[in-house]
């Protein structure tokens, strides 16, 4: 399995991006796709998360109401749409596939996946 991120760059503070991440898909055997983030120094954190099935999303509470987590199953590609950044979203952006079928708490952190892509740095100016 092979997951490549694409989309990140640099962009001002209240600016948009939008990532995408083309994944082995859910006839893989995959059931969820995550976003997670790693600024320097800091631990990776969860960012948001989409269900194949049912197109469930899960989103961390300081990007809710600016990111979007989209997929496509026709192109096995998942989108996260990302608006209003603000300096503290610069990061290196992952994306990664769990094949394990569960809910939230198991989509919001790392142990929860099986596959990760090579991540896409996302750096947002003043």
């Amino acid at each position: 399995v092979q997951l490549q991120a694409s989309g990140g760059g640099l962009v001002q503070a209240g600016g948009s991006l939008r990532l995408s991440c083309a994944t082995s898909g859910h006839t893989s055997g995959a059931h969820a796709v995550g976003w997670f983030r790693q600024a320097p120094r800091k631990d990776r954190e969860f960012v948001a998360a989409i269900r194949w099935s049912g197109g469930v999303t899960y989103y961390a509470d300081s990007v809710k109401g600016r990111f979007t987590i989209s997929g496509n199953n026709d192109k096995n590609t998942v989108y996260l749409q990302m608006n209003g950044l603000k300096l503290e979203d610069t990061a290196v952006y992952y994306c990664a596939e769990s094949f394990s079928l569960a809910g939230r708490n198991l989509y919001i952190v790392p142990t929860g996946y099986d596959y990760w892509g090579q991540g896409t740095q996302v750096t947002v100016s003043s």
